[in-house]
């Protein structure tokens, strides 16, 4: 008996599989989609288990990998500690990118060339103290979290938001007992939390969003800009900047204000009063410089250094002076001199006949050129990077000052930001300057730790953090949460460098004497007159455990 007479609709190489069978596989699609899901649908059994198509230009290292079940915090923290980290997606995100755009972590030496991506380095952990050190960055969002509820955070009526800010215009410093009890009934906290959330910023512009300037031309294009094309209206906007920015220099060598920055759309510029960061005078870091920069400044008669750069110049100069005395004391060092003295002997007599015709001196140039040419090749290389941070100390502040508002170029000729004035920001008043508050919003959730669930109480500030707000920030927390939360720092990376070390002064006392009335609280003075200990990094994760602080950069 033939197979086709057996099995109706048969087909030797199955290119027709039988009426049958189609109708069985319609039939039980039909069945699955008209069937209402069951709340614990038991698996079928089948016969073999349906694996998906692995890519054959896979190797074993790439290939897709299951999902873990649960998302875990990250490596050397413990999962009680930071259980809102997989809800952080913007630093997940971050993440990612430092992974593809990069370097090793543990390349230290190794840095990014783009100026939106954080500086190569590696973690570091601090052991728990009663103070963290002070970060000269810049701050884009921070994210608080505790056990405790943030509460009295939350819908300031209209005379504590007054009170705020009749406080921080008058500079008003409030102390605060260890423990609050009732956060929520307590006025002064409230009233102190508005007044650390305000800041001052020039120009003010509602439909511009004006930090950060680096990397900004996707945010501002397409928004309305009057002056792109107007020069007289350029002119105007230059003029009263130009005044602002005076203002807050006098303030700063007056003392009467702590620090500024000043956002380019090309590099920020930090000045500092005298006595801060362990300086006796006045100091402005610049990050990231050019060439090109660095050029004009010294033709303007500005006198700056580079002090990463020379460190790393100092430490080479070190290692080459170890090992060459250590080549002075090998054996071998002898008959290497003696080889060099008598190739030398022999160059001058092959150049001997050079002197008498009297060109000797013009064969020479190329090599000096070339000299120049390798120092050239080695500024340049930094450009773009931490190792570009020029320091400005002393009285080349003042000409840094009248420099800059003469530069051309600190302004953009062409782009969404053309004709657009840098940023001023502050933390005190000064001519021209607007009010601004920083962003708050409190979020609680509920997360899963271990089997049962815990409510986790957060707090997001978005805006210019400056130095003096993180601080006063972390002192009311310290309180009304009871010396225990967690914040995570998201840095503006073109500012981390600004914490790098740059001298030391002996007498500090007398120096936190003058700046006493500078607008900041004494204890955030206390801290802003250090000397800066982080290097090139920020702090990226800050702790309070049982009032003692812990944080990694």
């Amino acid at each position: 008996m033939c197979p086709a007479d057996a099995v109706p609709g048969y087909s030797p190489s199955f290119k027709r599989p039988p009426e049958t069978l189609r109708l069985k596989r319609k039939r039980a699609r039909r069945s699955e989609a008209s069937s209402p899901p069951r709340a614990d649908p038991l698996p079928a059994p089948r016969p073999f288990p349906r694996l998906g198509r692995r890519n054959p230009f896979s190797s074993l290292d790439n290939a897709p990998r299951p999902e873990p079940q649960e998302q875990r915090p990250p490596a050397g923290s413990q999962a009680p500690r930071h259980p809102l980290w997989q809800f952080l997606d913007p630093l997940q995100e971050n993440k990612s990118t430092w992974k593809e755009e990069c370097s090793e972590r543990a390349d230290v030496t190794t840095l990014t060339s783009d100026l939106h991506l954080p500086v190569s380095i590696p973690d570091v952990s601090s052991s728990p103290s009663t103070e963290f050190p002070a970060d000269w960055s810049i701050k884009t969002r921070l994210l608080f979290t505790s056990s405790q509820p943030f509460t009295w955070a939350e819908h300031l009526k209209a005379q504590e938001e007054a009170q705020g800010f009749a406080q921080h215009c008058r500079a008003t410093s409030i102390n605060f007992p260890q423990s609050i009890q009732e956060p929520k009934l307590s006025t002064e906290l409230r009233c102190a939390f508005q007044q650390s959330l305000i800041y001052w910023l020039h120009p003010s512009l509602p439909w511009l969003q004006l930090f950060p300037r680096i990397g900004a031309d996707r945010k501002i294009a397409g928004k309305t800009s009057l002056w792109s094309h107007d020069e007289a209206l350029q002119q105007v906007l230059m003029s009263e900047w130009s005044v602002s920015f005076t203002s807050l220099y006098n303030l700063l060598k007056a003392k009467l204000c702590p620090y500024f920055y000043v956002c380019t759309y090309q590099f920020t510029v930090l000045f500092r009063a005298a006595g801060l960061a362990g300086s006796d005078v006045i100091t402005a870091l610049i990050s990231p410089t050019t060439r090109g920069l660095r050029e004009a400044m010294r033709n303007e008669g500005i006198e700056f250094s580079l002090p990463l750069v020379e460190e790393t110049r100092n430490r080479m100069q070190k290692n080459s002076e170890t090992n060459l005395d250590m080549e002075v004391n090998s054996p071998e060092t002898g008959k290497n001199t003696e080889d060099g003295e008598e190739q030398g002997m022999s160059d001058d007599e092959n150049f001997s006949w050079l002197e008498e015709m009297g060109v000797r001196d013009q064969i020479k140039k190329p090599n000096i050129i070339a000299i120049k040419l390798r120092k050239e090749k080695h500024e340049v290389q930094v450009d773009h990077k931490p190792e570009s941070v020029a320091l400005v100390k002393g009285t080349n502040t003042f000409i840094l000052l009248n420099f800059l508002i003469n530069c051309k170029s600190l302004v953009a000729a062409a782009g969404p930001q053309a004709g657009l004035p840098p940023t001023l920001l502050s933390p005190v008043a000064f001519r021209g300057a607007t009010m601004q508050t920083l962003k708050a919003r409190s979020i609680n959730v509920k997360t899963q730790v271990h089997s049962c669930y815990n409510d986790i109480f957060s707090l997001e500030i978005t805006g210019p953090v400056m130095p003096h707000c993180l601080h006063a920030l972390t002192m009311l927390l310290k309180s009304a949460q009871r010396g225990a939360f967690s914040a995570v720092l998201y840095t503006h990376e073109p500012t981390a460098v600004f914490n790098t070390n740059t001298e030391r002064i002996l007498n500090k006392e007398i120096m936190c004497k003058d700046l006493t009335k500078c607008g900041l609280h004494l204890k955030t003075l206390d801290q802003l007159i250090q000397s800066p200990a982080l290097g090139k990094s920020s702090i990226r994760l800050l702790e309070m455990r049982d009032y003692a602080y812990t944080w990694k950069s």
